[in-house]
């Protein structure tokens, strides 16, 4: 019997055999004793009652409105290893906090995280470095967290203090950005409290989507970067599972025989507490390594009101597709039933788009009276896989603030391609290159000393004293990618199949803005944004096995300007040189781009 056919049999999944500190370490993603948010929304206002003051969602450019509060979010990340079993399956894994998924860093629109993260991963010894996905960290970019081009990596036994402002608003997660180490457990949501573009009752927090994994990555990353040779190339592996904020339950007499893991076939679902009659707010997020979600709630419809960190004029669906790394906040109202009924939540990875053995993941849903010991008897609304491996059509996402594009300085064209290099390895190109990290060398550092000139293996875009830069990304491989641009929100000009003709465009006067855009396989996806925030800014596949693969480029904006708008920092020199100390008396398995 499948997994989803043993959970609808009765009882299975609904009361765990395991704990909760046996399948997520120290947290409570997917406990009814899970809190709502917000926690602190009122905590050192200003004027007018609210963190933010007067300013909206519909008449504030939030690009250049944020506001100062003054108030300091700090956080204490410990990264170790540990062992879990978020479907019952033990394996070892990368913790933070001893946690499953991450611990959530939350603030106020206009707040500033001092957020210090200790490496403790010892057997063996690893660096590392987390990345806060979707901030523009204006003023602020050697802390996007991207060894290798804002900072040397975080060393075995060293410590880095990220200081940045919560400059937009809205639901994130943060992750690290150390080859695949995100993909072994290394993220968690961030939330960021902000003026409102609909009304609800009850903020439900995170739903935290991701596909799952029963081999370690450092090993599915060695079988992606393989020789094409080699006994253990998989340069495509399949996901073993799919989570809800870190739990579902896993078949395990499917197991390989001479697997000895611990295995419990009954490590319990997560649950999710609805007010009968009352609209909940879900801030959905795909947190994953590969997998494409179509996320749906039985019986009940959905009013999306933000994409990534951008507000958006509502419109109602029945499921919400996201790529690696997308979100969308989206409005529930508990009405679809009586107060003792109960639903199943559900996200499915898309078995045309993405490679898994078990792609259905299942939440389990009560009304204010329901019995939470038993399981949903609801049924999955009937809405086909398009199969297309896109998002929504860009006519249905209108960012609540509008902004007109401007007219592009420059125009470049990416193609996505993928070759065996001369010694049999797969690799993954964005353009004319794969990209290929050195630690001990970040872009930003050259930048910041006038050095502008680096190795093709970098794949370091200058776009000088442009204003406005115009990306085409044509896709002819057989996969989607979800094409992600650090320090900014992209205007999505187009998307569609086939290359672009140079004409067609969507959204008008008021594209579509986000900071994650899937490019469908066989397609195309024109993107634009403003030079306005001077750095080295990574846009890359979020694809775990794609980027460490090398599908990856760097836009290097305004460089005359990054040493004047925000001077160095003293520690990231600390830094590299504990990591050059570190790196000098041990050998660093850098075995994929390193990112």
């Amino acid at each position: 019997m499948s997994i989803i056919g043993q959970i609808l049999s009765g009882a299975l999944g609904i009361i765990a055999s395991l704990s909760q500190q046996q399948t997520n370490g120290g947290s409570t993603w997917g406990t009814l004793d899970n809190p709502l948010l917000p926690q602190f929304l009122t905590n050192n206002p200003l004027p007018w009652g609210l963190p933010w003051g007067p300013l909206t969602a519909k008449d504030d450019n939030p690009y250049t409105s944020a506001p100062n509060t003054g108030v300091i979010r700090e956080y204490d990340f410990t990264i170790k290893r540990g062992q879990i079993a978020p479907d019952g399956y033990m394996k070892n894994v990368l913790l933070i906090n001893g946690q499953f998924p991450g611990p959530m860093l939350e603030a106020n629109w206009g707040d500033t995280f001092v957020i210090t993260v200790h490496n403790q991963i010892v057997g063996p010894e690893e660096g590392t470095a987390l990345h806060w996905h979707g901030l523009l960290q204006k003023g602020s970019p050697w802390f996007d967290g991207v060894p290798a081009v804002q900072q040397c990596p975080i060393a075995p036994g060293s410590s880095f203090t990220y200081t940045f402002k919560a400059d937009l608003y809205g639901s994130s997660w943060y992750h690290s950005h150390y080859s695949a180490q995100f993909a072994g457990g290394l993220f968690g949501p961030m939330i960021i409290h902000g003026p409102t573009n609909a009304p609800y009752d009850i903020d439900l927090g995170p739903v935290m989507l991701s596909d799952y994994y029963h081999t370690d990555y450092f090993t599915l990353v060695e079988g992606a970067m393989a020789s094409n040779s080699s006994a253990n190339f998989n340069p495509a592996p399949a996901s073993d599972n799919n989570l809800i904020n870190g739990k579902m339950n896993f078949n395990c007499s499917t197991v390989a025989a001479g697997d000895n893991a611990p295995c419990s076939s009954n490590a319990g679902i997560s649950k999710f507490k609805f007010t009968t009659g009352k609209t909940h707010r879900l801030r959905l997020m795909n947190l994953g390594g590969e997998g494409l979600q179509r996320f749906s709630i039985d019986g009940h419809n959905m009013t999306v009101i933000a994409n990534d960190f951008v507000p958006i004029k509502p419109y109602t669906t029945n499921v919400v597709t996201l790529g690696i790394g997308q979100r969308s906040d989206v409005l529930v109202t508990a009405n679809a039933g009586k107060s003792d009924s109960a639903f199943w939540m559900r996200s499915n990875i898309s078995t045309i788009c993405s490679i898994t053995t078990q792609p259905a993941a299942l939440a389990a849903i009560y009304y204010d009276k329901a019995d939470s010991t038993k399981p949903p008897t609801s049924t999955a609304w009937n809405v086909p896989d398009p199969g297309t491996c896109s998002n929504d059509d860009l006519s249905l996402t209108t960012p609540y603030y509008a902004l007109a594009p401007s007219t592009p300085s420059t125009t470049q064209t990416f193609e996505i391609n993928y070759h065996i290099n001369a010694t049999g390895h797969f690799l993954w190109a964005l353009g004319a290159h794969s990209f290929r990290a050195d630690y001990n060398q970040p872009i930003l550092l050259l930048a910041n000393e006038g050095n502008f000139t680096y190795p093709a293996e970098w794949n370091v875009q200058n776009f000088g004293t442009n204003t406005t830069i115009r990306i085409v990304v044509n896709n002819p491989s057989p996969v989607a990618h979800p094409m992600h641009l650090h320090g900014h929100n992209m205007q999505i000009i187009h998307e569609g199949p086939g290359d672009w003709d140079g004409v067609s465009t969507t959204g008008g006067s008021n594209p579509q803005r986000r900071d994650v855009q899937l490019v469908r396989n066989g397609g195309h996806m024109v993107m634009q944004f403003d030079a306005d925030n001077p750095g080295v800014w990574p846009f890359h596949c979020h694809i775990a096995w794609h980027v460490s693969g090398g599908l990856y480029a760097n836009m290097l904006e305004r460089p005359a300007d990054i040493a004047k708008d925000a001077p160095i920092p003293e520690m990231l020199a600390e830094t590299c040189r504990d990591w050059s100390a570190w790196s000098t008396r041990t050998v660093v398995d850098q075995i994929d781009s390193g990112v």
